[in-house]
């Protein structure tokens, strides 16, 4: 979509603004509850451009990303009939919503852990996590740990590792470029997996009838 390109490349252009942090931390914050444009290519960006700030990158995105998710719960859990529900429909995972409330149910918070750590939109995972009515201090436990996982070990390597893998990803940069494609594929792929299992009844449907909407799983 046009007007999804355009977001992207106004967020892209902010790596090179000289307020990049702040708007690394205000990206990742926002992207944990609604934002669709997800910040891993902004940090990349800037890594690149201070391979030697890179952890202080990581850490940033790693600290704003939670205190977003902190929001996303916050609509999922007092806010989803107001704000919440019109949300999850506006990004596109209302058929899948029914879905990632059965995995909380059987995964708890390891549920927040792989949303942050995957490709799996980690929006989804806060906002359910609010509607399940999660226990606050694993949720963020888990979401330390998963984005941590992804920004705090991007950061460290281009710390430890910064002028060769930025002549790397310059040498190869198509080839970067289409691993980042897959991941993002991944990403749609694992969520339209929430809804499969093996007897051949959807997950959402068994979801729905196991944790209805307008409830949460005790």
């Amino acid at each position: 979509m046009a007007w999804l390109r355009r977001l992207y490349n106004w967020t892209m252009d902010k790596a090179a603004h000289r307020q990049a942090q702040w708007w690394l931390a205000f990206f990742c914050f926002i992207e944990a509850s609604f934002f669709p444009i997800p910040p891993h290519p902004l940090l990349g960006l800037m890594c690149l451009a201070e391979p030697d700030r890179a952890l202080r990158f990581g850490i940033i995105a790693t600290l704003s990303s939670v205190a977003g998710g902190l929001l996303g719960y916050a609509i999922g859990w007092g806010l989803y009939g107001s704000i919440g529900e019109w949300l999850i429909a506006t990004l596109g995972y209302a058929e899948v919503f029914p879905a990632a409330q059965c995995r909380f149910a059987e995964l708890g918070p390891w549920a927040v852990f792989l949303g942050g750590a995957t490709p799996v939109p980690f929006k989804l995972m806060t906002l359910t996590a609010g509607f399940m009515e999660m226990a606050l201090v694993p949720f963020i436990l888990a979401s330390l740990a998963g984005r941590g996982l992804v920004f705090v070990v991007v950061g460290a390597l281009f710390k430890l590792f910064g002028t060769p893998i930025k002549a790397f990803i310059e040498r190869y940069l198509g080839l970067v470029t289409t691993a980042f494609a897959v991941l993002v594929v991944a990403g749609f792929v694992a969520v339209t997996q929430l809804r499969g299992s093996e007897d051949g009844t959807t997950t959402g449907e068994a979801c729905v009838e196991a944790v209805p909407l307008g409830e949460s799983a005790d």
